[in-house]
């Protein structure tokens, strides 16, 4: 049986995935709470294994290694540092100093249908926006995680994250209220036909 692949991503409301570097939001956007933190945290202790596409791999790693943000510190990031990793890439040379990670150059259709097929475990991809586009477009993103941050950020958002998806239906499988006002989405998505 194939591995269970996992797209997991945060927004805004209005579907932004990150912000301007001269916007002052904060992680989480600053609405992060005790809730969120363990429940991300409990969803990050059982083995997975992270897929990474290089500009995700770079900021977190760049993130991790620093130590200046304060998020770098949380439980789950702390649990994702410790977590085997691969990361798609034709352009990255080195692992940037993450503990336990493979660089796989190729087709990242290819190289994500062999991990479901050979892994014991489930593959976990966190935000890497253009590489699950590419895996949703292939048919191989089995879940999309989407956690939406109450706020709007139509003037700071960057990196839409729907943006370069092509159409699907989405059966919702999982909600919940977080922090009593972060929505988590567990969605299947479908080719709309």
């Amino acid at each position: 049986m194939a591995a269970l692949y996992t797209w997991d991503v945060f927004s805004t409301l209005d579907g932004y995935g990150s912000f301007a570097e001269d916007a002052d939001w904060g992680g989480y956007w600053n609405r992060q709470g005790p809730e969120l933190l363990d429940h991300r945290a409990s969803q990050f202790t059982p083995d997975q294994l992270m897929v990474f596409g290089a500009t995700t791999f770079r900021e977190v790693a760049e993130i991790m290694a620093e130590g200046t943000d304060p998020n770098a510190l949380d439980e789950w990031n702390q649990h994702l540092l410790r977590k085997p990793a691969v990361v798609v890439s034709s352009s990255l040379e080195s692992t940037l100093g993450w503990p336990d990670a493979t660089i796989l150059r190729g087709d990242a259709a290819t190289i994500i249908r062999g991990l479901k097929a050979e892994s014991a475990v489930p593959l976990r991809s966190q935000a890497s926006l253009s590489l699950n586009w590419s895996l949703l477009a292939a048919g191989l993103v089995d879940r999309i995680q989407v956690t939406v941050f109450p706020v709007i950020s139509g003037h700071t958002g960057t990196s839409p994250i729907l943006r370069g998806a092509g159409d699907f239906d989405l059966q919702l499988l999982e909600s919940r209220t977080l922090d009593g006002h972060i929505q988590e989405l567990v969605y299947r998505p479908t080719p709309h036909r």
